[in-house]
């Protein structure tokens, strides 16, 4: 006999807490705590597309509401931009099977991005995250909450090496430069897709894969993108190094300012030379921690460089360099 609605609403807020309380719940928690996404009296919209991640996010956050001493306030806002009746209906049934209350706001966005001569995707994008702080604002927010989890957040800085010729990040959390006062959080930055799928499969949850009218056949894996490429990279590289993930994400948290060739910030590109010769700084402090003099015959010498801080330290590779080239040979 066929669950009742409410039984599996039970069984899938029971499977975030228990069954997957370390591989989601414990990393939902943790990110929160430790990129500092969420305070007391915060008015959160949780942006739901109809996928996994973003399905899964508003569960999290409705658990935690109900357990967390930090006092804040949901709004579960769908934009519908263009849906189909069989999307928008499945994402409708999907929130009312577990137990979330959405508030759906309707605009042509699929149609205005469809204009676009070039990069449709990136266009809609755009006007959906504008459209998404306009209604959040609108409802008394001051953050919206999106579902990037760990996977996103590789696959961006390979994408931006490959293919923008720049290292850039996904960042935990952003200040709207268009709407001051709002900020934009991703509470799943630990939680792995693998383990998302294997949530939704345990509780037999069909979400949305891909509801965009332009770029359909994405969701049977007919057309490729830049995204799919890089989840096949990784997949690759973790095949014969299993860490080859953790290994990217943890190094953007560990960077070595002093071997950086140029940076860009401050409205402007900074080559290394205009800090090379100035005492104490990061090119300086990279030739002491390595045994040797500093620039212009210093001198000085510094064994360890220690930082302070769970993200704030160097976290120790999965697999340290003198083993993978011993592993080479």
């Amino acid at each position: 006999m066929q669950e009742r609605q409410e039984d599996r609403r039970r069984r899938a807020e029971l499977s975030i807490q228990k069954k997957y309380r370390k591989p989601i719940w414990n990393k939902f928690v943790g990110g929160l705590r430790d990129y500092g996404m969420l305070r007391d009296g915060d008015r959160v919209a949780v942006c739901i597309s109809g996928g996994k991640d973003s399905m899964l996010l508003a569960k999290c956050m409705q658990l935690l509401q109900r357990f967390s001493p930090t006092r804040f306030e949901l709004v579960n806002l769908v934009m519908d931009p263009g849906y189909s009746p069989e999307n928008r209906a499945r994402i409708e049934e999907n929130a009312d099977l577990l137990g979330l209350p959405v508030t759906i706001v309707e605009n042509r966005l699929f149609e205005a991005a469809a204009s676009a001569e070039k990069s449709p995707c990136y266009l809609c994008a755009r006007m959906r995250r504008g459209c998404l702080y306009k209604h959040a604002r609108a409802l008394g927010c001051n953050k919206i909450a999106l579902g990037h989890h760990f996977d996103d957040v590789i696959e961006t800085v390979l994408m931006s090496m490959l293919y923008g010729a720049e290292m850039k990040t996904m960042m935990p959390k952003i200040h709207s430069t268009n709407f001051p006062g709002m900020e934009l959080i991703r509470p799943l930055y630990l939680v792995r897709e693998a383990d998302i799928i294997a949530w939704a499969r345990y509780n037999d949850l069909e979400f949305l894969r891909c509801a965009c009218r332009l770029t359909e056949g994405t969701a049977n894996g007919t057309l490729d993108s830049k995204r799919q490429e890089m989840k096949e990279l990784i997949r690759t590289l973790e095949q014969t190094n299993p860490s080859a993930g953790q290994n990217i994400f943890h190094s953007f948290h560990n960077v070595n300012l002093g071997t950086l060739v140029g940076y860009r910030g401050d409205g402007g590109v900074h080559p290394f030379l205009e800090e090379y010769d100035r005492p104490g700084s990061p090119y300086w402090l990279t030739a002491q921690i390595c045994g040797q003099q500093g620039p212009r015959g210093s001198g000085k010498r510094m064994s360890t460089l220690r930082g302070a801080g769970r993200f704030g330290s160097a976290p120790r590779p999965a697999v340290s360099m003198a083993r993978a080239e011993a592993e080479s040979e």
